[in-house]
């Protein structure tokens, strides 16, 4: 293992472990931790390193698979955001999944359509969701992007832009994710939904989509798959 990875461990186990002493009120920052660990390795055979090192990446794949998000009560007015495309049927869908510390905090979705939805360039994988208020009190949300020549360009009022209908179950589904429900049970929530028209249903397979490409290695926690009847054909 090279002195730049072993560095690099020891920053990312400082900061995982600073934060289970923050939960634990231990009162070790993560540089006091950092100097720590360097101590310790400093004592170490190369052999010895090598071996703590791998450990060491280990423990922390699993820190980062048991530890669950805080809940942020009060949404940021700007997160960061990935786009996601995918077709079912003959329909093509966009979900726009706002991100707090890399984790699912909201969800917009609708049709790729300039009518009934949100057209944007195959180019566009990330972007900004921004909470504008408006004079008269009420919020929007934004979707600001960079094109391709570097020029910012934001869509405004994305509740404007989608069936209300998928409006309101995305909300339901946002309120859940804010309070950092584990995203498999998220998942299966969505799927146990009943809903009547085959539109909507057509909405809730792609939203199951969306989700559960954040996943990662826990795809497989949700015991259920995906229905059917939906074929994917996300763009770049």
């Amino acid at each position: 293992m090279s002195k730049d990875a072993s560095v690099t461990l020891v920053q990312q186990l400082a900061s995982q472990l600073a934060h289970t002493s923050q939960s634990a009120n231990t009162g070790m920052t993560e540089p006091e931790i950092e100097a720590l660990l360097n101590r310790m390795l400093s004592v170490l055979t190369p052999q010895e390193q090598e071996r703590i090192t791998a450990l060491g990446e280990t423990a922390i794949r699993e820190l980062q698979h048991h530890l669950r998000p805080e809940v942020t009560e009060v949404r940021p007015k700007v997160l960061e955001c990935d786009v996601v495309r995918f077709q079912n049927n003959k329909d093509k869908w966009v979900a726009l999944v706002g991100l707090l510390d890399g984790y699912p905090y909201e969800i917009f979705t609708g049709l790729q359509d300039d009518e009934e939805g949100i057209i944007l360039p195959k180019t566009v994988t990330k972007g900004k969701i921004i909470k504008q208020i408006n004079d008269d009190g009420t919020k929007r949300y934004d979707f600001q992007f960079e094109n391709t020549r570097g020029y910012k360009i934001t869509v405004e009022g994305l509740s404007e832009k989608f069936n209300p209908e998928y409006w309101n179950y995305a909300k339901l589904i946002s309120g859940v994710l804010r309070y950092r429900m584990p995203l498999a049970h998220v998942i299966k929530l969505v799927s146990s939904l009943q809903l009547q028209s085959e539109s909507i249903n057509t909405w809730k397979v792609g939203v199951e989509r969306a989700l559960k490409k954040y996943l990662g290695e826990d795809a497989e926690a949700t015991d259920q798959p995906l229905h059917d009847g939906a074929s994917e054909g996300a763009s770049s």
